[in-house]
């Protein structure tokens, strides 16, 4: 672990993160982001690597062949959020079954989820991104925001231990999940919907992309969701799988599921 955290440090010992001109408040914001989430780093350079998107190294540095640190440590911060939160679960829910908890952890864990919590902490606002993605809203995309959670859970738990990174996600993921999981964009309608129409002996519904709108960039998905060859429900969303989200809904809604 140690000679992995070196790596990181090194890495970005080497490079000006960033220039003055470019981002002249950023290097302060990190002193911000700590106050946030009460906790001061004994590395900063862990903090910067969270928070240093990968489109900003790859456009400043060129770094397209190199891994970056930053999704490196987004990978690492899924599996410890992964296991603390299926941790606490099971102590909160003694009586619960297997698949019950599996469900509510996906949520808690989802990209949904993670970004309301960003959004709980301003966390857009201390994201180093390239000037295209940041002209284009990144800190406002759910993507980033919930891969860089993970990625500040990583860099917590490399400072400070599996207990620090534990009481994070406790006091800044787990907050009030009863509630939130029971927000009508956590709901999972592809799951009801696949499930009501098991049950029942009916095919698989059947999603077809039917268009995509806007720039580039902006781009918006329109997906019809058809159930026995009847189509039940037309979603938009800035992803394929949020339009899937949203006509499944409209099909549940008429199916009165």
């Amino acid at each position: 672990m140690k000679t992995i955290i070196k790596r990181i440090i090194e890495y970005f010992g080497t490079r000006s993160l960033p220039d003055k001109m470019e981002f002249p408040k950023w290097e302060k914001s990190l002193s911000n982001i700590q106050k946030k989430i009460n906790y001061g780093f004994r590395d900063l350079t862990l903090l910067k690597a969270a928070l240093t998107h990968k489109s900003y190294l790859r456009k400043k540095f060129n770094d397209h062949k190199v891994p970056s640190p930053f999704e490196r440590m987004e990978f690492l911060g899924d599996s410890i959020l992964g296991f603390v939160v299926s941790k606490e679960l099971f102590q909160h829910y003694p009586d619960e079954q297997e698949g019950s908890l599996s469900k509510l952890k996906s949520k808690i864990v989802s990209e949904t989820y993670l970004t309301i919590k960003a959004n709980a902490l301003d966390l857009g606002r201390f994201i180093l991104l390239s000037s295209e993605e940041l002209q284009s809203g990144g800190q406002n995309k759910p993507s980033i925001l919930s891969d860089t959670m993970e990625a500040l859970i990583c860099a917590i738990y490399l400072d400070g231990g599996i207990s620090v990174a534990s009481r994070f996600v406790k006091n800044y993921v787990l907050t009030d999940f009863e509630h939130l999981v029971n927000r009508i964009e956590l709901v999972n309608y592809k799951s009801i919907l696949q499930e009501y129409l098991q049950s029942h002996n009916q095919p698989a519904p059947d999603y077809v992309t039917i268009a995509e709108e806007g720039p580039q960039h902006q781009k918006v998905f329109v997906v019809e969701v058809s159930v026995n060859g009847r189509k039940m429900g037309k979603g938009k969303g800035s992803t394929k799988k949020n339009a899937h989200q949203e006509a499944a809904r409209l099909a549940c809604q008429k199916l009165g599921i």
